[in-house]
């Protein structure tokens, strides 16, 4: 009879959870995308292309389907595909790294940067992120146990604040993240700027995790402007894992595929992690990449390309009541609203939305306190016809 009873009152139950993520909720980006959506909005919000990616790259992938590329790559990526990424390294920054044991594909960007803090990173460690900050960086170092230090770059310019990273360092340092050319602010850091960095962790056993995905978007190469990778230095390229992506370089963010490079000794780390959390990647899409990397054209173009639309969009935008910051590279546009609205950023932006018809973030979303400096973000990565559409619209401003 007790057995009985038991069964009779038990009903399905879902178990308690206890969030290992209580701060996260839903994204600003999946707001404001949302919030376009309803209001036909023109969406300079999300960071991703609205054209297509070249025909050749899809007719790769095609043709590595049709030929029976489909199953199970190795672990760490096609040989190809890494050997083609390690000859695009050498030809670009020097840089030395062996396709067998340096180089890993990755499941894009996000994916490469859990997995490296997963592999690197032990319960009470320390992390430093620089703010603002990409808002994948604070969760992972969170997953891992780590303890997050978020040291502000310098507001308005979005420098890097030296004094206050070394500052920051402590013995439980175990990482500084950094990420040029940056997303939200668009600022590139100069080779002043790495040669500081590379002084101040020399005496250290701190690890550099290097978000270089725009590496290919910095702007203004007649004035001096390139990018710095962490390669370029060598103190600072044993102790870094630089991740890029093919996704932002190719104007393919949906296919999701990256890769790192670093030390054997740090790669050995991270593919241990790396075969648990996603084993492999898109097979196909690798072989079609390597294919597709035989012409370097593609991407040594990407900084005219990306800058014709930024100056599309300055000039659009020069006439209006917004304050324009440099944008120096990434496909990002930050302006200054003081002048335009008393509204706080996050309130402006779903303003500007639904009233005006364009979708913008707040840069306060890439905070971990939401600090308001009156800044809001566009991404100029859209047609031509799409940035004029709403530049028409930010006009009645």
């Amino acid at each position: 009879m007790q057995t009985q009873n038991t069964q009779q009152n038990t009903s399905p139950r879902t178990p308690l959870l206890t969030t290992k993520l209580p701060a996260v909720g839903t994204t600003i980006f999946t707001v404001m995308s949302s919030l376009a959506q309803e209001s036909g909005a023109v969406n300079l919000g999300q960071g991703f292309p609205d054209f297509n990616c070249d025909p050749k790259l899809v007719a790769d992938v095609t043709q590595a389907m049709t030929q029976g590329l489909n199953q199970y790559p190795p672990m760490a990526g096609v040989p190809v595909l890494r050997q083609a990424i390690s000859d695009k390294l050498q030809l670009l920054y020097g840089g030395k790294y062996s396709a067998d044991s340096e180089i890993t594909v990755t499941a894009g960007a996000t994916q490469a940067i859990i997995t490296i803090i997963l592999a690197v990173v032990h319960a009470g460690d320390e992390v430093i992120v620089l703010e603002p900050c990409y808002d994948s960086y604070v969760p992972n170092i969170e997953l891992a146990g780590g303890v997050v230090v978020r040291v502000p770059l310098v507001p308005g310019s979005f420098r890097p604040d030296f004094d206050k990273i070394s500052a920051a360092i402590t013995p439980k340092t175990r990482a500084i993240i950094i990420n040029s050319p940056h997303n939200p602010s668009a600022t590139v850091w100069t080779k002043a700027d790495m040669l500081r960095l590379e002084e101040i962790l020399a005496p250290t056993e701190v690890l550099l995790i290097s978000d270089e995905v725009y590496e290919h978007m910095v702007f203004d190469a007649d004035k001096g402007c390139a990018h710095q990778s962490a390669i370029l230095f060598s103190r600072l390229a044993a102790r870094a894992f630089i991740v890029s992506s093919f996704g932002k370089t190719y104007h393919v963010t949906g296919w999701k595929v990256g890769y790192v490079a670093a030390p054997a000794a740090l790669t050995a780390e991270f593919r241990k992690v790396h075969q648990f959390n996603v084993f492999t990647v898109n097979t196909p899409v690798q072989y079609a990449l390597a294919a597709y990397m035989a012409d370097a054209k593609p991407y040594l173009d990407l900084p005219a390309f990306y800058q014709r639309k930024r100056d599309l969009f300055r000039s659009g935008l020069a006439g209006s009541r917004f304050k324009l910051l440099p944008s120096e590279g990434t496909y990002f546009q930050c302006v200054d609203i003081s002048a335009v609205s008393s509204l706080n950023e996050a309130d402006f932006c779903k303003w500007l939305t639904t009233e005006i018809g364009v979708a913008a973030i707040p840069l306060s979303a890439f905070y971990g306190d939401g600090f308001d400096q009156r800044v809001v973000r566009f991404c100029f990565a859209k047609k031509d016809q799409t940035l004029e559409a709403a530049l028409a619209r930010l006009a009645k401003l």
